[in-house]
């Protein structure tokens, strides 16, 4: 099919802008919250696109909505118009937001909501490049506050917010995790996998084992959570870790004391320059989508 065939046929950007949404947030209830529409006009416009196309975008399963192949094909196509739209605009009608911004983050910490916010700024600021930086959280506070780094995604606990010149952009439900017929969680004493000295994560199991008073031993230290859930997997340990990492076959163990819940603080150099600012904006953004969802 080629263009000359449909010359009435054209694309609205905002049904694109909403496509695109939905697509990353999978779920119709959540971009709808993000683009500013009802759940059933984003459904109208799909339902719209859909015809225009000729084609099934989405697939509707009973918690989430996922692309189809001609979904996928429409989403590379629908974030490049978006941002040529963007830069377009930008061009005629605002100076242009350019340059670098370097941000730091644990391996794990935002992984979930980093490809939404770089997608976001890519889109609207199409000149600025990011440079990520992947550090333990202790680390990327003091590079954050020696200038070395303009933004930091880092682990706080619910004692030391006030420590950190910063927003809290998200809460995270503390679990141990662990086989489900597995034998580390019985030991004595208590094997555990943490997260390195620093980490709010390791802070929050460690309070939890003294005020219950439960005999423990440090066998695994690890920057990420995939090192510690290898642990847990392997029945070595428990591992601590927020509720969103526990992935089958490991599940949270009830057996154990609970653990507070930790942050995510977003931590900004002072005077990180416009650039910066806008990243901060998609951070805040994506977080904020995900905890609604």
């Amino acid at each position: 099919m080629t263009i000359a065939a449909h010359p009435s046929r054209t694309l609205d950007t905002d049904v694109l802008r909403s496509f695109v949404a939905i697509a990353e947030a999978g779920s119709f209830t959540a971009a709808a919250r993000q683009v500013h529409r009802t759940p059933s006009a984003l459904s109208m416009q799909i339902k719209g696109l859909e015809q225009t196309l000729a084609q099934t975008l989405f697939v509707r399963e009973a918690r989430r909505v996922r692309v189809t192949e001609h979904g996928e094909m429409l989403l590379s196509y629908a974030r490049r118009l978006l941002q040529l739209n963007a830069e377009a605009v930008s061009h005629f009608l605002a100076p242009a937001v350019e340059g670098q911004v370097s941000l730091g983050l644990p391996d794990d910490l935002g992984r979930r909501v980093l490809p939404r916010a770089l997608g976001q700024l890519a889109r609207e600021y199409p000149q600025v490049t990011v440079n990520v930086i992947a550090a333990g959280s202790a680390e990327l506070s003091t590079r954050v506050a020696s200038g070395d780094l303009d933004l930091a995604l880092i682990a706080a606990g619910s004692d030391d917010t006030d420590a950190h010149p910063g927003d809290i952009v998200a809460t995270e439900r503390m679990v141990w995790a662990g086989l489900p017929d597995g034998r580390a969680a019985y030991r004595q004493p208590l094997p555990l996998a943490l997260a390195n000295h620093g980490c709010a994560w390791r802070a929050s199991a460690l309070a939890a084992l003294d005020a219950a008073d439960i005999d423990y031993r440090i066998a695994y230290s690890s920057q990420s959570g995939a090192g510690q859930s290898a642990a847990a997997l392997a029945d070595l340990a428990v591992a601590a870790l927020p509720a969103g990492l526990v992935d089958p076959p490991l599940v949270a163990l009830r057996e154990l004391p609970a653990l507070a819940a930790t942050h995510v603080a977003l931590i900004q150099r002072p005077a990180a320059g416009e650039a910066a600012d806008r990243l901060a904006g998609c951070l805040r953004a994506a977080f904020d989508l995900d905890q609604r969802s």
